[in-house]
């Protein structure tokens, strides 16, 4: 796709979207079911079923995906989409990207061994090593916008409003 093919695609979108801001507004779903026999949760991606379970560093056999490695990935499956996006619409030629996330959690948090230790990401990096032969200006300008318009980059880093609920089910 070129950058006028993506103007094409994206032109009819903006412009309703600048008419009727509600039909901007989309809610995403997730659903996952829990698995009767072990610690793991079934989570059906749209695309393929996954079964997360616990960490090994909490006790898990590291046989099922690992909720914090999902969250990077989705990361690196978001930045890396914005990134071919924004290089496609800034027509910056990107013969390959690799995209990385990395995050260091502390488990004593998540166990429950020391109240102080946080529970979930304390750090998370995000790096990109590109083969473009652009010139510096438009490196940084991919990246910001890179960022910018990353959707999962910017919900982490301006943290949304969360709520919890639970429904009883009843037989």
């Amino acid at each position: 796709m070129d950058a006028q093919a993506l103007r094409d695609l994206q032109t009819p979108l903006k412009a309703r979207y600048r008419e009727a801001p509600s039909e901007a507004l989309v809610t995403l779903k997730a659903e996952g079911r829990i698995d009767e026999a072990n610690v793991a949760c079934k989570v059906d991606t749209g695309k393929a079923l996954v079964t997360a379970g616990l960490h090994p560093a909490t006790g898990g056999s590291g046989l099922e995906a690992c909720s914090g490695d999902m969250l990077l990935e989705a990361l690196v499956a978001c930045a890396g989409v914005t990134l071919k996006a924004v290089a496609t619409a800034l027509e910056v030629e990107l013969r390959d990207a690799t995209i990385r996330a990395e995050g260091e959690l502390d488990f004593r948090g998540t166990l429950g061994v020391d109240r102080e230790a946080p529970v979930g990401f304390r750090a998370i990096r995000l790096s990109f090593d590109l083969d473009t032969d652009a010139p510096q200006d438009k490196i940084d300008q991919l990246l910001k916008l890179t960022e910018r318009y990353c959707v999962v980059f910017q919900s982490l880093n301006r943290t949304p409003e969360l709520s919890v609920d639970a429904n009883r089910r009843r037989p």
